[in-house]
């Protein structure tokens, strides 16, 4: 019996010290912070938001805060990004009531983003305009010609990690 409590005392501090150790990771990085302020417990992966996507259906949305590396922002104003997951899809993050903007220069820094995850899908024009924005060819613009379904993401504020 007495075995059986030390190990349970022994497991409720590891825990503990595990769950304070990854809360301070986060504070402990230097981030700047946009938006609403991001609560960083419970922060997914990009591994864990991919496996969240896979359940999402068009009119679907899950709240929830995850990590993910910038693939691209928006060149005029950064009034857009999108991140990778681990598969190599992307997701487009929108700031909510177009309230905030990202630095346009954070291609491949890490971001923590909390909001609203669901699936759309997005015309033609917008893939377009969205493309134009990223900086791309008029070739790599006019190749676009078929609407797609979007992995997006509503956020209320975003940590960008220095």
């Amino acid at each position: 019996m007495k075995n059986i409590r030390l190990l349970l005392l022994i497991s409720s501090v590891m825990i503990s010290f595990s769950v304070f150790s990854q809360e301070n990771l986060v504070d402990k990085d230097v981030y700047i912070s946009v938006g609403e302020e991001v609560e960083t417990s419970n922060i997914l992966s990009a591994y864990n938001m991919q496996e969240r996507y896979e359940t999402l259906k068009p009119g679907d949305t899950l709240n929830v805060t995850f990590k993910a590396d910038v693939a691209s922002v928006c060149k005029k104003k950064g009034c857009w990004m999108n991140v990778a997951l681990e598969d190599g899809r992307e997701v487009m993050v929108k700031f909510k009531d177009y309230a905030f903007f990202v630095p346009k220069d954070i291609e491949n820094r890490e971001v923590i983003m909390e909001g609203k995850a669901y699936v759309t899908e997005m015309s033609v024009e917008d893939r377009q305009h969205y493309a134009e924005d990223a900086g791309k060819t008029v070739e790599e613009v006019k190749a676009i010609n078929t609407p797609a379904v979007t992995l997006s993401f509503l956020a209320d504020g975003v940590k960008i990690k220095k």
